[in-house]
């Protein structure tokens, strides 16, 4: 028998190709069924799981808070020199008045590929689509302890300093949860349906912002900026540049021989006890290896991309992560992908990550940024 009849995976398997920017706190409509067993096969997080996910967290980029007092407009900059400006009347109150005065924002951004794997928020469109981002945003925005949203058809213009490739880059909104609902017969015989909101283990799930005027970030060749809209608050939104990638496709199984935790597979929502990101060289991207692969023998356990959705000679850096009794293990390494063996339509790469301190594990993922 085969290794490619041994290994398949299992529901839709998925691959995040350079790309970035997304949407959080809102329902993921994605029908992966994949999805949809994992999140109920996760009632509670593992204790692996949940040790790295707060580790990634509490080491990842933080939140930023601004007050200014809105009358006919306002601006924030940010320590990135991103410059951030509302005008009168954008923002409104729950009742629907306008909101003046003092106004307090809350603002995270994800700069580059060490933001996007502390935060989870990997690259790549809803269908693998390659991307090259120019940041990831979130805005919150309160007065006093009310929070604020955005009266329709207004937005937060966004100043951003870049050397983009294109004159015109597309604009990402992505959702990190997914609803998933379950029906069954009460105590009484009643057929009742319950909905339960979890994240999903991608990361985030980034699709095309819909509405014309945010679809895309222009370029100011006279200031040296990308200039764009954000129609909506708490959410991800992301601008990545869509790359064309000619050379031959293939599938990437990624192998680990020692320390994989088997609870990767029933884990969920960014607290999986072991994860695998790839950055392809020189360009600041993140891919995320989350679909697990089916019923392997040991030392075979592990991750797969897309079918042939990796290019064949790209060149990258694979940062491997466990979480095992306590213990955090980790190996970096640079590939160049290769194509598959005669009579394979897969091609593989094989990890084995050695034992390594907090420290040394934030300096790993740290590092990523110059790969």
């Amino acid at each position: 028998m085969s290794i490619n009849s041994i290994y398949v995976a299992g529901g839709a398997a998925v691959l995040l190709l350079l790309g970035a920017c997304t949407k959080q706190m809102k329902n993921d409509l994605s029908d992966s069924p994949k999805e949809k067993l994992a999140a109920s096969a996760a009632a509670t997080p593992d204790p692996d799981g949940l040790k790295l996910h707060t580790f990634l967290r509490d080491n990842g980029p933080a939140f930023e808070t601004y007050t200014v007092t809105l009358q006919e407009s306002a601006s924030f900059t940010t320590k990135s020199g991103r410059k951030y400006t509302i005008y009168r009347n954008a923002l409104v109150r729950p009742d629907g008045s306008p909101a003046v005065g003092p106004i307090t924002f809350t603002v995270k951004e994800i700069s580059d590929a060490a933001g996007m794997i502390f935060a989870d928020r990997p690259t790549a469109t809803n269908t693998g689509a390659p991307l090259e981002s120019y940041g990831e945003f979130f805005v919150s925005v309160k007065q006093g302890s009310t929070p604020l949203q955005l009266r329709k058809d207004s937005a937060i213009n966004v100043q951003a300093p870049a050397k983009p490739k294109d004159q015109r880059i597309p604009m990402w909104g992505g959702d990190s949860s997914i609803t998933v609902t379950t029906s069954g017969y009460n105590y009484v015989n009643q057929l009742i349906t319950l909905s339960t909101t979890v994240s999903v283990n991608k990361g985030i799930d980034w699709q095309p912002v819909a509405n014309p005027a945010s679809a895309y970030a222009l370029f100011n060749g006279a200031n040296g900026t990308l200039n764009f809209r954000l129609d909506s608050l708490i959410k991800w939104t992301n601008c990545d540049r869509l790359m064309s990638l000619p050379n031959p496709k293939t599938t990437v199984l990624a192998y680990f021989s020692s320390n994989y935790n088997p609870a990767t597979t029933t884990s969920f929502g960014g607290e999986e006890p072991t994860m695998l990101y790839f950055k392809p060289t020189g360009i600041n991207s993140i891919i995320k290896f989350y679909n697990t692969i089916f019923t392997p023998p040991a030392g075979f356990e592990g991750f797969l991309s897309y079918q042939n959705a990796i290019p064949v000679g790209q060149s990258g850096t694979f940062l491997a992560i466990s979480s095992i009794g306590g213990q955090f293990y980790a190996e970096q390494k640079t590939v160049t992908i290769t194509a598959p063996a005669p009579g394979n339509n897969y091609t593989t790469v094989t990890f084995n990550p050695v034992p390594v301190s907090a420290a040394t594990l934030v300096s790993l993922i740290t590092s990523m940024n110059t790969k």
